[in-house]
């Protein structure tokens, strides 16, 4: 009989996918705590937050070091998971980040045919972007698998 032996882990990467876990959780825990919502303005807020509780200065040359030491990868991973939202009881994602041009909504369950427009005007409603995209339905793109909806005006890029 073959012995199975499990190799253990590196330390390393458990502590990385640690702090990557750590960090998601806490940006889902305070992505509404800093307004207004939906705005690079709320992103910007939250880093800062970061920054002072990770002992950084909030001057300039303290928010640049923390940025550097977070890196382009973690912050976009951060980012995306900061300006989306799961709707289990709708079967849908809400990926709203106001430096893209729209609103994208996504299935989330199993693939079962084309999304229909009202269950997505009501995960519009329950994350507050009613107000913050065209509420004219007809300008809103119904795509293979998404709905995409511009934002109400331009929201400034970062």
């Amino acid at each position: 009989m073959e012995s199975m032996t499990t190799a253990t882990p590196d330390p390393t990467a458990l502590q990385a996918t640690l702090v990557d876990f750590a960090l998601a959780e806490l940006v889902r825990a305070n992505r509404t705590s800093f307004e207004p919502l939906w705005s690079a303005e709320s992103w910007a807020k939250l880093l800062i937050w970061l920054a002072l509780n990770c002992g950084c200065s909030g001057d300039e040359a303290g928010l640049r070091t923390f940025a550097a030491a977070l890196g382009a990868h973690q912050t976009g991973r951060m980012r995306r998971l900061f300006f989306e939202r799961e709707l289990l009881d709708l079967d849908l994602q809400v990926m709203a980040d106001p430096a893209e041009q729209q609103v994208l909504v996504l299935p989330i369950g199993p693939a079962g045919g084309a999304l229909t427009l009202e269950p997505v005007a009501t995960a519009l409603e329950r994350v507050g972007l009613s107000s913050r995209v065209v509420a004219d339905r007809s300008r809103w793109q119904c795509l293979d698998a998404l709905v995409a909806i511009p934002w109400l005006e331009t929201a400034p890029c970062s």
